[in-house]
């Protein structure tokens, strides 16, 4: 169906970046049936039995005893571990569609502004722009339910419009003033874990993957082949917020850039038969080229894998900061009531023997690791980060990593927060820039399509009365300017306005190579292919 935006690589700056929760947890194998226990667990089964029997025929007030069951599974897994949870049957299959690689909908990209839906884009292929349905166009009804001017929410949006697969509904489109009804059969709409794949120069490619889903290895393998078609030596390849996903997912990617034989990753479980050994294979269809992973604090769960598998070997230069820390793997078990229990059933391990989980004792602390870090200074000098030398293991070649939370990145970039900005960061929030951006796109974007996206990324300037206008419409959505901070910002919202303009005309193509410039890990990263051979040796 329909996406808001995704966070722009702006928006996940500090302090927004404080709030990344985590992440899709790891996953192995397909759902097991109930397991005989190590033990008798009948007397407890017994007792909760018997103290739901009393609430539901003796309390005073009428309760509804499925919701009290639901509420003592989320408390009793809340005792285990950080990423142990139960998703109720009605939430299941939303719960599992972004690992999933798609969703049932009706196939738009949306956004809200001045309380209207409007659709940004069709998706491509899907059931909305097979009938017709443009970028533009105003949803005013939904089976003939009003809309607009309601103070309808994303939430709202997504309830009315997505549904199962064969499911029909009624949507009514307001276009220059004339109104349109559509009756569009819901579809399965991809979701693409890639957001984009381009060559940096003649010889250095670029891919970003925002999760580890059930279509990544074949997204990737595609992104791969095409770059190496255009001639990439080299390869960045970019987990920066990537909170994870399948595990199987990044052992089918490190075997890309692992010769035969490699160890990648091993899991370690009270039911051994659970327990799992990867190792690479014969076919890596990257394993020679010069690589670097990026990583920063929201990178967890099959990122760190997969940069874990690639640091151990010593195959990549791992770029960045410290990752986020989540060593355990998850399984999901069905329960009869078609509810999901994701349990944690191992931990897993680095081929040095590195876990890198950090501690979870004190729940409270662990979620607020990532504020912690900032607050002692960590996102800004490596020096700030504690080593354990108990937890020193040695690479392939012989170079120290450390386990006891996250992946360390061979070579460290702090934080820029010289390019942060309450202001624009209000823009994005009240969606401003991105009706600016649409607006404009879609009244020049004829002449901007003719010229092409180079000559656009070269030569196109965000000029003062666009700026402007991005201000006006911020103040129309109740965002106070602040000229201050925009006179002394002025580069990077002219560039966050011209990246979003090129989203606009060209998708993610056209927003990352604009987007970048702002990516200081990113820009640091093409300077080390040059002193690839000495970091490998030396690396921090």
């Amino acid at each position: 169906m329909s996406e808001q935006p995704k966070n722009t690589p702006y928006q996940i700056r500090l302090p927004l970046v404080l709030c990344l929760g985590l992440a899709a947890g790891v996953f192995i194998g397909s759902s097991f049936n109930t397991q005989k226990p190590s033990r008798d667990v009948t007397k407890d089964v017994q007792k909760l039995r018997e103290v739901l029997t009393y609430i539901d025929t003796k309390y005073v007030d009428d309760i509804t005893t499925d919701k009290l069951v639901d509420e003592s599974i989320r408390h009793l897994l809340s005792k285990l571990d950080p990423h142990s949870h139960y998703i109720p049957a009605r939430d299941r299959i939303a719960a599992n569609e972004e690992l999933r690689g798609n969703f049932d909908g009706i196939g738009v990209e949306f956004n809200i502004f001045q309380d209207t839906i409007m659709v940004v884009t069709p998706l491509s292929g899907g059931p909305s722009e097979k009938l017709g349905i443009r970028s533009g166009d105003k949803i005013i009804r939904v089976d003939d339910e009003n809309v607009a001017s309601i103070g309808i929410t994303t939430q709202d949006v997504m309830r009315l419009l997505k549904g199962p697969r064969g499911s029909e509904v009624k949507v009514t489109i307001l276009r220059n003033k004339q109104t349109f009804d559509f009756n569009i059969v819901r579809d399965k709409i991809p979701q693409f874990s890639i957001d984009v794949s381009y060559m940096v120069d003649h010889e250095v490619g670029y891919i970003k993957l925002n999760r580890f889903s059930a279509t990544t290895y074949e997204e990737f393998s595609k992104a791969l082949t095409k770059l190496k078609d255009l001639g990439m030596k080299k390869l960045i390849l970019d987990l920066q917020g990537n909170g994870g996903g399948y595990m199987s997912m990044a052992i089918d990617l490190a075997d890309e850039f692992l010769s035969e034989g490699k160890k990648i990753v091993y899991t370690d479980g009270k039911d051994k038969r659970l327990n799992t050994k990867a190792s690479s294979t014969t076919r890596g269809n990257f394993e020679n080229g010069d690589l670097i992973i990026l990583v920063n604090e929201g990178s967890a769960s099959a990122s760190e894998i997969l940069a874990g598998a690639l640091q151990d070997n010593d195959r990549a230069l791992i770029v960045g900061r410290r990752t986020f820390g989540k060593g355990l793997v998850q399984n999901p078990f069905d329960l009869s009531d078609g509810s999901e229990l994701r349990l944690t059933i191992s931990r897993y391990y680095t081929p040095s023997g590195r876990s890198i989980q950090k501690p979870y004792d004190d729940e409270e602390q662990y979620s607020l690791d990532l504020i912690d870090r900032y607050k002692k200074g960590e996102f800004f000098s490596a020096d700030s980060i504690k080593l354990n030398d108990s937890l020193k293991y040695k690479t392939a070649n012989g170079r120290s990593v450390y386990g006891g939370g996250g992946i360390m990145p061979d070579y460290f970039v702090p934080l820029d927060t010289t390019m942060n900005s309450h202001f624009l960061n209000a823009l994005y929030s009240s969606l401003s820039i991105y009706e600016y951006a649409f607006n404009y796109a879609h009244h020049n974007k004829e002449t901007l399509e003719s010229k092409g996206f180079e000559e656009f990324r070269k030569n196109f300037v965000v000029t003062d009365p666009m700026l402007n206008e991005l201000i006006a419409i911020g103040q129309r959505n109740k965002v106070k300017p602040d000229y201050q901070d925009l006179k002394k910002n002025k580069k990077i919202f002219q560039l966050h306005v011209k990246a979003q303009i090129a989203r606009r005309i060209w998708g993610n193509d056209g927003l990352f190579p604009i987007i970048n410039e702002t990516n200081e890990i990113f820009l640091q990263s093409l300077k080390l292919f040059e002193r690839m051979p000495e970091l490998n040796r030396h690396a921090m």
